[in-house]
């Protein structure tokens, strides 16, 4: 393992240098691009609280979408794990809402597709998806129904004839208020399991409205969607999603890619915080001097890398076809919970600048809340893991 020409301060054991060469050229050119195109622009959109539609078409630049699915991408075959998790960290290390906006559309909508679509339905939408033609959404959680879903799932969906009548709500659903083709999942009224359908946009009786005067996660265009006698034909069923089992092995693979974008927001914070206390003076010196500042960094990059070395195997357990849902419910509760103790460290060593959005702390400090969250809780995913390791379910 030799050292990296631009390797991250923050990798601090040298991680990137587990990557290929070609992995590792992937890495850069989506650094390069969060720095040139992205980076910019991202303090006015959050504080307008709007995602700029002009990032679709920057993404489509980059062609990364369909990097996990061999034959999608220019990058063939399909991207290791360790790859796809590192593309999430990079693009949160510079603004968690655009690697939600991406990560909801190549990772929740494109796998629903990919793995719970048959062949013909695959051939139909994912070509376009890859190509950032068509924006996806995935609309599981519902206005009183989060970590409870899988059990009590509100909206129905009732067969007529070669269609699917849907009726209820989704709430927090990412890239709705625009997306292309939205993974809507409902509880069939016939045999009382989750099926999944894709809607199509303009569908009528589909009514997304953005929610507002969010505290973090601005630039993310989450929705309140109605669905009211709204058809869908028998075509547009995903025909390999038979129960909400089938719809677990979706959010297994995911809730580890949000442990890497909670990872990201730790180094985007961090660097923040090394930078600011090298330039700012106290006392006649630069802040970085002082001994509770550089205990407060070094607390930061131990969690840093911690985060990481965890992420590593669970990417090689992946690969490995070997990882559970508590290995991925670990990940995401840890890494989430060490990322929480980051940005407030870092906001604290910025001191009353630290809540202003000039300097970017106060965006990362927001937007770890989201993060914290969504995707399963921590208590949840507690949950998994201790049913794990103990044999014993404490779910009521």
């Amino acid at each position: 393992m030799t050292p990296l020409d631009d390797q991250l301060t923050a990798d601090f054991y040298n991680y990137e240098a587990l990557l290929s060469d070609d992995e590792r050229k992937v890495l850069l050119k989506v650094r390069d691009f969060l720095r040139t195109e992205i980076k910019p622009l991202v303090n006015d959109a959050w504080a307008k609280g709007e995602f700029p539609r002009e990032f679709i078409g920057k993404f489509r630049s980059l062609d990364l979408a369909g990097l996990a699915y061999e034959g999608y991408s220019e990058y063939k075959p399909a991207a290791s794990n360790l790859l796809i998790g590192m593309t999430a960290m990079e693009m949160s290390r510079v603004d968690a809402s655009s690697a939600t906006f991406f990560g909801v559309h190549n990772g929740l909508a494109m796998y629903s597709v990919k793995s719970g679509g048959s062949q013909e339905q695959q051939d139909r939408w994912l070509p376009a998806m890859a190509a950032m033609d068509k924006i996806g959404a995935f609309a599981m959680t519902e206005p009183m129904g989060g970590s409870d879903v899988a059990g009590g799932m509100r909206t129905t969906a009732r067969r007529d004839g070669d269609t699917w009548i849907l009726n209820g709500a989704k709430k927090w659903i990412g890239n709705a208020t625009f997306a292309d083709l939205v993974v809507v999942w409902a509880r069939d009224l016939d045999d009382n399991n989750v099926k999944g359908f894709v809607v199509e946009k303009g569908t009528p009786g589909f009514a997304p409205v953005k929610i507002e005067n969010k505290l973090g996660y601005r630039i993310v265009e989450n929705a309140e969607i109605t669905l009211t006698d709204l058809r869908v034909p028998e075509a547009n069923r995903l025909q390999r999603i038979d129960s909400f089992r089938d719809v677990a092995e979706i959010l297994r693979a995911t809730r580890g890619g949000v442990a890497w974008q909670a990872l990201g927001v730790m180094i985007g914070a961090y660097e923040l915080a090394l930078d600011y206390a090298k330039e700012r003076r106290q006392f006649g010196r630069p802040i970085a001097r002082f001994q509770l500042v550089q205990d407060l960094l070094v607390k930061s990059l131990g969690n840093i890398t911690a985060s990481w070395g965890m992420l590593v195997q669970l990417a090689r357990l992946q690969d490995a076809g070997i990882f559970r849902d508590e290995h991925s419910s670990l990940a995401k509760a840890f890494v989430t919970s060490r990322m929480r103790e980051v940005v407030a460290w870092s906001r604290e060593i910025f001191g009353g600048n630290g809540i202003v959005l000039d300097y970017d702390i106060a965006r990362f400090f927001n937007d770890a809340e989201a993060i914290y969250s969504y995707e399963g809780t921590r208590e949840m995913n507690t949950l998994i893991v201790g049913k794990s390791i103990t044999g014993q379910s404490a779910f009521v």
